[in-house]
This record gives C-alpha cells, sequence and structure tokens, in this order.
C-alpha cells in the first residue's frame, strides 16, 4: 500500500492513521527501520514536524521505537488501540465475560503465586472496600488489580490494567441510571482466605462466585440476552440442530434401503444359472 498526501484537516492524525495502516498490513516488519522523517514528509505532503508528531504519537502507543542516531524503527504491529476499540464496540455481556475470564484466572494463579505482600495489600484492600462497600468505586477496582498483581505475572496485570477502564466504561453505558447490587463482602473475604490459604480451586470458584452477580445484572439488561456471544451461541446451536437433523434423516434413510428385500436377479444378467 502506498502513501498518499494527506488532507489539510488534522495533519497529525491523517498521518497517524496512514502509518498505523502500514504497520497493520506488513509493509514494515517489527525490528524495520522506517524511512526518515524528510521521506515520510515528501511521500505524505506534509512538513517535517507534523510527521515528527505522528511518530510521536506511534512511540507512546508502543508500536515505534525511537534510537538515538540511527533511527526509528517498529517495535509492534498489534496497535493496542484496536484492541480497546473492540472492547467499546462489543456488547456489554462479551465485555463482562472477558473480564470474568480474566477475574478467575488472576484469582487461581495469585492463589499459588502470592507473597506476604500481596496478602497485606489484599487485606487493605478488602478493609477499604467494606468501608465505601461500593462495587463500582475506586476500592472496588484497587481490590481486583491486587488480586491480579498478586498473580506476578507482568504480561497478566498489563492486559488487565490495559482493558479494566474500558470495561468499567462499557457497563456504565450500558447500565444508564441502573446500579449494580451492592458489593458482597462475605465473597471478597472467602476469595481473600483462600488465595491466603494456597488453595487455587477455591480461589477459582470464590471469583467466578463474586462475578456472578454483575454477570446476571448485565444478562438480564434488554437486548442483551440475544446479542454478542449469546446470539452467536444460538445461531451455532440452530446450525447443529439442523445439521443433525439432516444426518438423522439420511441414516434413516439408509436403513430403510438395507432393510428392503432384494429382487432375484433375472438369468441371463450376470448370474449363473
Amino acid at each position: 500500500m502506498g502513501l498518499k498526501a494527506a488532507g489539510r484537516t488534522s495533519l497529525v492524525d491523517s498521518v497517524v492513521e496512514q502509518l498505523r495502516d502500514q504497520l497493520a498490513q506488513g509493509e514494515w516488519a517489527v525490528g524495520d527501520r522506517i524511512p526518515t522523517e524528510h521521506t515520510l514528509a515528501e511521500q505524505l505532503g506534509v512538513g517535517r514536524n507534523t510527521v515528527r508528531e505522528a511518530v510521536r504519537v506511534l512511540v507512546h502507543a508502543g508500536l515505534l521505537e525511537s534510537r538515538q542516531g540511527n533511527g526509528t524503527f517498529v517495535r509492534s504491529t498489534a496497535d493496542p488501540a484496536a484492541v480497546l476499540r473492540g472492547v467499546r464496540q462489543a456488547g456489554a455481556r462479551d465485555v463482562m465475560e472477558l473480564r470474568m475470564a480474566l477475574g478467575v484466572e488472576a484469582a487461581r494463579l495469585a492463589a499459588v503465586r502470592r507473597d506476604a505482600h500481596d496478602l497485606l495489600r489484599l487485606r487493605a484492600a478488602l478493609a477499604t472496600l467494606r468501608e465505601e462497600g461500593d462495587r463500582a468505586s475506586d476500592a472496588a477496582a484497587a481490590f481486583h488489580l491486587a488480586v491480579v498483581e498478586a498473580t506476578h505475572n507482568a504480561a497478566f496485570a498489563g492486559v488487565y490494567r490495559f482493558v479494566s477502564t474500558q470495561v468499567r466504561e462499557v457497563l456504565v453505558e450500558a447500565l444508564g441510571d441502573r446500579e449494580m447490587p451492592p458489593a458482597d463482602i462475605e465473597t471478597h473475604k472467602a476469595l481473600v482466605a483462600a488465595i491466603e490459604a494456597g488453595d487455587a480451586e477455591a480461589a477459582e470458584a470464590g471469583a467466578r462466585e463474586l462475578l456472578r452477580v454483575p454477570m446476571e445484572t448485565i444478562t438480564a439488561l434488554p437486548g442483551e440476552a440475544e446479542t454478542g456471544s449469546a446470539a452467536l451461541t444460538a445461531r451455532t446451536g440452530e446450525a447443529r440442530a439442523s445439521r443433525e437433523a439432516s444426518e438423522g434423516q439420511a441414516r434413516a434413510s439408509r436403513e430403510a434401503r438395507t432393510s428392503e428385500p432384494r429382487a432375484p436377479r433375472e438369468a441371463g444378467k450376470g448370474q449363473a444359472v
């Protein structure tokens, strides 16, 4: 894909989007050095300052890396912004299922890997949550982040931080004036106890129970029962039922033909007399 001259409106944004497209379509691979500011400015029909600012945006996004004296290199072709757009465009139920998957696995790993510092942090977060008692509060977010960071998995914690803000925004938008049920402190206590005891199965079950009520609340929202993955599941089920019905009819037809008595062959038509 070739670069084209940028329009006059929002030049930096236009250049950023074109450079993102170059990366997404594999024009530049990870480790490649991208063209110089001068070359890009000529190809795009913009000033070098505009190119420089666009490159800074992509460096900040983690897609490019500037090396003093060597140029700018491709660090990643996976655009985090695209992931966020996908999360925002998903249904509330789909987002909640993502939240469930992250929370349950984090609890299991935390039970196996937590240390003394993690336990102190979890107890402090639980105490704050008990005082505030609001599922949507910063205290609730701090509690769940403490569980995730007790996994001691930097990638897991990074992904959780990356999506958690978007998850909360999507849920707030879906709920509108409705409110989530108040936080169940006893369930939170049970989760902390399971992590402290090193019981991975109990921690996993505790996290699942902790997220059961919000999941049920989201599922009960108008339009959520048959959207996103639920609709996909329904369509898959219908297709499977139709396929099984067709296979059943074909099987019955074969069995019927097999059970019919065969008529004797006429003499002189391949049968020995």
